[in-house]
């Protein structure tokens, strides 16, 4: 009976910096993982990979995306307690990404639907803290969309949506995760 190399035949799956050639699947991913919202812009991605590559990550199985996450680097301090998504990311596009900043931003993560709960997105994360501590950052702050809040609007304010995502009586694909 001949030797047979099982491992030739496993699926791997890889975190590693994003790709130019990731875009298409990136912004797939989007809709499967937050339908209902306006997915990346393919510019947004190139804008992305041309200030701070290092700071975008996908997960990779199979030779397929299927996770990913975007951050860049700023000075905290200079933004205050109601800044918007739009103010940090500079309406998506990172330019304002600060290489001398202290803070690394985390602006999106996501993971496929059918591969959550699998700890791809604390891989992800993982990848983050590297970076930070690869950079000497001061800190990581994130910050996330709360894609089902549209869906409780008429009945609660954003911070009485948070809490109640918090004691797990509303599932939110993003807060939930983050929590």
């Amino acid at each position: 009976m001949p030797n047979l190399d099982l491992h030739k035949y496993e699926k791997i799956m890889e975190i590693r910096n994003m790709r130019l050639g990731d875009i298409d699947e990136i912004i797939a991913l989007q809709s499967s993982c937050f339908p209902g919202m306006v997915p990346w812009k393919r510019d947004q991605l190139e804008s992305h990979l041309a200030i701070f590559p290092e700071g975008q990550f996908v997960a990779e199985y199979d030779g397929k995306v299927i996770g990913s996450c975007s951050s860049l680097i700023i000075n905290f301090d200079e933004y205050d307690d109601r800044h918007t998504w739009d103010d940090v990311t500079d309406g998506g596009y990172i330019t304002n990404h600060n290489p001398d900043g202290y803070n690394l931003y985390g602006i999106e993560v996501m993971v496929h639907p059918e591969f959550r709960r699998m700890k791809i997105g604390q891989r992800l994360y993982d990848s983050r803290k590297e970076l930070v501590a690869h950079l000497n950052l001061k800190s990581i702050i994130i910050g996330g969309r709360i894609p089902n809040y549209h869906k409780h609007a008429d009945e609660l304010l954003p911070r009485e949506y948070v809490k109640e995502v918090q004691l797990h009586k509303i599932y939110d694909p993003v807060l939930s995760f983050q929590l």
